[in-house]
């Protein structure tokens, strides 16, 4: 963007229309040179072909009565008495028609309904002379210069096409190549997509950091009279879709200032001091519309730590973090200008970036809790049309764990949902669809035979039955489907009843347990296992390593011993760090295969003390494909499903046939069995 045009933009509040080449304006600048081209050709070609005739010629020809229109004008290369004749014939005439043995007349070009251009040119007698004048247009002579622009005016329209068609693009290119450190940051509109704080919930208390911000924009005076000084620098911290680019937008609309946005990507080029140029100049557009907001997404991008990694560090990145540290707090102070900052990983962040003075406020916006998700939903259901019948509550209760973007999306997917299956609104039934979508993936009809179906039917009962026994009310079992869902053959949903913010050792033993249930199963009722198991096993290890290296609920007593991470890309050395020796390692294994073999023995013996809930539980999976977490529970309970299921589908609208003993694949890995990669219970992904 050129200085003019920043000028213009912020003199107006609003950022131009993109300065971009059309390429139907060329194509119309293409036809009009075309065009321009071929009547230039057509006319040059009518003056090579047109009849060259005596004055006397022409004479006989219009007592004839042949003579269609013409002109007659003064030679101005010849004597007073000489002229010049142009003119049309009504037909074509021969030499044999021509008196006193005139020249033969040939190559005549025929115009219009048989009209034929001639030319003359002569001394022209007194009596003829009269005749001339009552047949024929008199022109003027034409002067000199006349005759030079006449002859270079097809020059001049070509040269002042190629002008104007060329011009923009060259004036393009030298922006690109001049311009490398002109900023690339945008000026937020501020008439149209103005948010403000009531278009943003679920962080009252981040609303509450940045409100400080536009008191400040709104009266700087308030704060200068007692010696106030309003942060130079906000850091927004937190998880992707919390909403940190939509509360920095929403500082911008309640204060109504300047708001320019730009990514941390945006500074970085192949040359080095480009980043660092941008910087500048992106503070010196701040400092002609202050008081403004510069808003600085993905800051990580340039903000990483100084001589890190393999190698060193990139001079590019680091030319362009220390001018950004030089002027958001150097010798020379951007009063009125307030950089606000993104990211989700501030770990990385230079500590030179986050000191005082510079981004000394950091506004944590973590995943939003029960009400802050039921207040998302009320934002965004403004345009959804909602059943009646839907309490947002308890939509808000059943997506623990969910972010603002993932609580969006999961309106926008049931509605979706209810668009396909030609509804006029969006029920319980979309929406509960739309959140298994996403918390689990998307049901597949995968060909699967008999065998496999028992296999996973069995693996998700044994799930499903340890889940239901060990639940003490805190996380009771959702639904139990064998339909692939993601990665998975089949899943067993659990549901937290509400945020889970502590992990107790009792409940974490007990998720290893059910973790272990589906590869228990296995065991007892073929007496065989499978790699249906292996996400199961990744995720219970993983948990069990936490609790004894980070949460010390092992007999090693509460010590971390996760300190061993390898620093080569995110800082500081390329070697190993390990704060233990190798014998403590060695009962760090131990501890961990103890505690993972210990559920595995008590998964078996639960499963064979309800060895006949686990086979009705499996039957009935292999019969609707999906139940309830009621229906488990009712067959513990009762040894039989007493409530209506609703939910299951018929296996023939579910799953294809089954193949051929031939064709019949091998048993898949299963990835999701309730529980996400990282450990965090089913229904609260990250």
């Amino acid at each position: 963007m050129s200085d003019s045009e920043n000028n213009r933009n912020s003199n107006a509040g609003r950022q131009g229309p993109p300065d971009r080449f059309q390429p139907k304006v060329l194509l119309i600048w293409l036809v009009i040179f075309a065009a321009i081209i071929g009547i230039w050709s057509v006319t040059e070609s009518q003056q090579t072909n047109v009849q060259q005739l005596r004055i006397v010629d022409v004479v006989r020809q219009i007592k004839a009565g042949n003579v269609e229109r013409g002109i007659i004008k003064p030679d101005p290369n010849a004597g007073p008495e000489y002229y010049q004749i142009d003119g049309y014939l009504k037909a074509p005439v021969s030499g044999s028609a021509i008196e006193d043995e005139g020249p033969e007349i040939s190559g005549a070009t025929t115009l219009g309904s048989g009209s034929v251009k001639f030319q003359a040119s002569g001394r022209v007698m007194e009596d003829d002379y009269v005749l001339l004048r009552e047949k024929l247009d008199e022109r003027p002579a034409s002067t000199m210069l006349m005759n030079v622009l006449i002859s270079l005016l097809p020059f001049i329209i070509i040269i002042a096409i190629l002008y104007f068609l060329f011009l923009r693009q060259i004036r393009q290119a030298g922006k690109g190549a001049m311009s490398f450190g002109k900023s690339k940051a945008k000026m937020l509109t501020r008439d149209r997509e103005k948010i403000t704080f009531k278009d943003v919930a679920g962080c009252d208390e981040a609303k509450e950091e940045v409100s400080e911000v536009v008191d400040f924009l709104k009266d700087p005076k308030k704060f200068q009279k007692i010696g106030g000084r309003i942060p130079k620098g906000v850091l927004m911290v937190g998880p992707p879709g919390t909403g940190k680019t939509l509360l920095a937008r929403a500082v911008a609309g309640e204060a109504d200032v300047p708001f320019f946005s730009i990514s941390g990507s945006d500074f970085v080029e192949m040359f080095v001091g480009v980043g660092a140029a941008r910087v500048r100049d992106m503070f010196e557009q701040g400092r002609k519309n202050a008081p403004c907001l510069i808003f600085i997404d993905e800051i990580d991008a340039v903000g990483r730590q100084r001589g890190a990694g393999l190698g060193g560090g990139n001079d590019e990145r680091e030319q362009t973090l220390n001018s950004l540290l030089v002027e958001m707090d150097g010798f020379d102070g951007h009063e009125g200008v307030i950089i606000i900052a993104a990211t989700n990983r501030p770990d990385v962040l230079d500590n030179a970036l986050l000191r005082p003075g510079r981004f000394d406020r950091q506004v944590v916006i973590d995943l939003p809790d029960l009400e802050g998700r039921e207040a998302i939903l009320r934002v965004h259901a403004k345009k959804i049309t909602l059943s009646k019948d839907i309490d947002l509550k308890s939509v808000a209760r059943n997506t623990p764990g969910f972010s603002g973007a993932d609580l969006a999306n999961l309106l926008n997917e049931g509605a979706l949902i209810a668009a396909r299956k030609n509804r006029k609104e969006v029920s319980n039934r979309e929406l509960d669809e739309a959140r298994d979508k996403i918390a689990y993936g998307r049901e597949r009809k995968r060909l699967m035979d008999d065998e496999d179906k028992k296999i996973t039917a069995w693996h998700e009962a044994g799930h499903a039955i340890i889940q239901a026994v060990l639940d003490d009310g805190y996380m009771p079992v959702h639904k139990v489907t064998i339909i692939p869902r993601g990665q998975s053959l089949g899943s067993t949903m659990m549901m937290p009843k509400k945020d889970i913010l502590n992990e107790s050792k009792k409940r974490a033993i007990d998720r290893l347990c059910t973790l272990m249930g589906g590869r228990s199963a296995e065991e007892i009722q073929f007496e065989d296992i499978t790699s249906g198991a292996s996400g199961d096993i990744k995720m219970a290890t993983k948990l069990a390593r936490r609790m004894v290296c980070d949460w010390g609920m092992s007999p090693l007593g509460p010590i971390a011993y996760g300190e061993n991470q390898d620093h080569i890309f995110l800082g500081k050395e390329i070697s190993r760090d390990q704060n233990y020796s190798e014998k403590t390692a060695q009962l760090i294994d131990k501890e961990i295969h103890d505690m993972v073999e210990g559920q595995h023995q008590r998964a078996l013996e639960i499963l064979n003390e309800y060895r006949a809930a686990m086979d009705t539980l499996a039957e009935a999976l292999l019969e609707y494909e999906t139940l309830e977490g009621i229906h488990v529970k009712e067959i513990i309970e009762h040894g039989e499903i007493q409530s209506p299921i609703t939910l299951g589908e018929s296996k023939d609208e579910s799953v294809e046939e089954a193949p051929t003993p031939a064709e019949k694949p091998e048993p898949k890995k299963k990835e999701d069995e309730g529980l996400d990669p990282g450990g965090e219970p089913a229904g609260a992904p990250a």
